[in-house]
């Protein structure tokens, strides 16, 4: 009867339930610890406060965790402490900290609380709630500094804003909150050494890979696609289909400084994607040009971000940064074994 039941859809049917109950509870236990330790940070705050004298709160932190460890264990600890009154000075309202842990663990929470500017803080929320991402990946996207590294960091704070909510609250999600600008060559180990056909090779093979770093949603779908216009063939560097965006996305790299040439190029792309590829219910395709350098004043006179492109660059000379070296480097580490390889031989 036991191995009839096996396979049976009851017996699976029964499992499910198990299993969806096993994890509706184990979300529920994590955002009652969560919320206790928001309450915890809240009440030690206050009490701090009252005093305010730093040396009081030193006491005071030291003593409660002291008492706390006794009777509850190591959870209490005085580290621990500090980070729930952190947790409480970063989410000082009730309702917003609901709602945050109902969707991130207390895990999530410990990465993003040291992070002091609030606009910065609610990128990382939202895309990590977006993107499902795990604490590994919610903790290498903030190491790499990818909000600074992103379009919308560069606008206006009332444009952050909007965009964050309508992400939050509709699940739209706006390309600037996609797209990376810059992304840094010599923080990945590519010098001047290699020709500019075998450096541009190996940057394309190796973007096919770095551009999942953008999130979960790109999908790849080409590497050199030949598109032919007027009878003369075109070739488009990497093709991707962004899925929630519900478009394509071009990526074309170009060795040297921007120039007005490429936008055209580009457009060429665009028009060609939107008559001959874009199917029904997708949005107008979407297009990247990466370069090797940019000019900021020109690229504004463009008015590039009012259309569909998108201008990220590669900066070759500038001062090295620790924390996007590991990060960056592993995108191209491949292409850089394989060119010094080449150098050599």
């Amino acid at each position: 009867m036991s191995e009839k039941l096996q396979g049976s859809q009851l017996f699976v049917s029964v499992k499910r339930l198990i299993e969806e109950s096993k994890s509706q509870i184990a979300v529920s236990v994590n955002a009652g610890m969560s919320f206790l330790y928001w309450q915890i940070g809240k009440a030690i705050n206050s009490e701090v406060l009252q005093d305010r004298r730093a040396e009081y709160g030193k006491q005071i932190v030291c003593a409660l965790s002291q008492q706390l460890e006794v009777q509850y264990g190591g959870s209490f600890s005085e580290k621990n402490l500090r980070r729930m009154m952190q947790f409480a000075t970063s989410f000082p309202e009730e309702k917003i900290v609901v709602s945050l842990i109902r969707q991130l663990s207390w895990t999530h929470i410990l990465a993003v609380i040291p992070i002091e500017d609030p606009l910065k803080r609610d990128f990382y929320i939202q895309m990590c709630i977006h993107e499902s991402w795990s604490v590994k990946t919610f903790r290498e996207r903030i190491q790499s500094m990818l909000y600074e590294r992103t379009a919308i960091s560069k606008k206006p704070e009332e444009t952050i804003v909007n965009d964050l909510a309508l992400l939050k609250t509709e699940q739209k999600l706006n390309p600037d909150l996609v797209f990376r600008d810059p992304y840094f060559l010599d923080f990945l180990g590519l010098k001047d050494m290699y020709s500019e056909k075998d450096l541009e090779t190996s940057i394309i093979v190796e973007l096919q890979r770095f551009i999942t770093e953008m999130g979960n949603d790109f999908a790849f779908m080409a590497r050199q696609k030949r598109i032919t216009i007027d009878n003369r063939d075109y070739y488009i560097d990497l093709l991707f289909y962004h899925r929630r965006l519900k478009c394509l996305v071009v990526v074309d790299l170009k060795i040297g400084e921007f120039e007005a040439a490429f936008k055209g190029q580009m457009e060429l792309y665009l028009r060609f994607l939107e008559r001959y590829e874009m199917i029904q219910g997708e949005n107008p395709p979407i297009g990247l040009i990466l370069c090797t350098g940019k000019s900021q004043e020109h690229i504004e006179l463009m008015q590039l971000d009012k259309s569909n492109i998108r201008v990220a660059d590669y900066l070759t000379a500038l001062p090295s940064q620790k924390d996007l070296q590991e990060k960056l480097h592993k995108a191209v580490e491949i292409a850089r074994h394989k060119l010094e390889h080449q150098t050599q031989s």
